[in-house]
């Protein structure tokens, strides 16, 4: 445990177990909102092949995990952490082209 408090610099063994509820609570809840986002799509499971279900129903977890990773987060009172794990996300999957830019700091001492 303490590898992943340095890891991602945590302080306290509470942020932590916050921290990995949060991500427990989002998986199981990602795998349960996707599902009637396809049935809303016309994309059920006894009407298509497996093959194609299964991987548009990993493309649409995807995307509300992130979003819900950062709102339940949010809830729990980790806004911060979470944030920057989800842009580290999308960075690491090439996808920070859709993350807003940051503000680069202006040196106001010349």
């Amino acid at each position: 445990m303490e590898k992943l408090k340095q890891r991602w610099g945590l302080t306290s063994n509470f942020q932590l177990t916050i921290i990995l509820i949060v991500f427990a609570i989002t998986g199981s809840t990602a795998a349960y909102v996707s599902k009637p986002i396809l049935s809303f799509l016309g994309i059920e499971r006894g009407v298509m092949h497996p093959v194609p279900y299964w991987i548009l129903y990993i493309i649409i977890i995807m995307p509300v995990y992130k979003v819900l990773l950062v709102t339940i987060g949010t809830i729990f009172g980790q806004h911060t952490f979470f944030w920057n794990f989800v842009k580290k996300m999308l960075r690491s999957m090439r996808l920070g082209f859709l993350l807003p830019k940051e503000k680069e700091p202006t040196d106001k001492s010349e």
